[in-house]
């Protein structure tokens, strides 16, 4: 996608501060951290939101979630706990327009988190 900030980032054409890749994914640190740990994981393929996810991209989503889990690993938060987010739609407070999951740790969370 053109002007999607995400896509830029996965093709190195914009600048992050990426702490993981692999063929499918990059991960990278969150420039509004909301914890002490905040770290934004994005598939490389363009996908606007998980509604217009299709069954081909099933096994992807999955990765996306291992991804989070051996990156939890690395920073030594999946030991008191993490959360991960994935925000769908306006509503929901989405503000990129390509499928990402935030993962938060480092602190306690609270319920509800909105």
């Amino acid at each position: 996608m053109k002007d999607c900030i995400f896509c830029k980032i996965a093709e190195k054409k914009a600048p992050a501060s990426i702490i993981y890749e692999d063929d499918l994914s990059i991960a990278f640190k969150d420039i509004n951290p909301q914890a002490p740990t905040h770290i934004l994981i994005i598939p490389k393929k363009h996908l606007r939101t998980v509604v217009e996810a299709t069954e081909e991209d099933k096994e992807l989503l999955g990765h996306l979630i291992y991804v989070a889990n051996t990156i939890a690993n690395d920073l030594n938060v999946s030991n008191k706990g993490f959360r991960l987010v994935i925000n769908c739609g306006s509503q929901s407070g989405q503000m990129v327009w390509h499928v990402h999951i935030h993962l938060l740790g480092g602190r306690h969370m609270t319920w509800p988190p909105g």
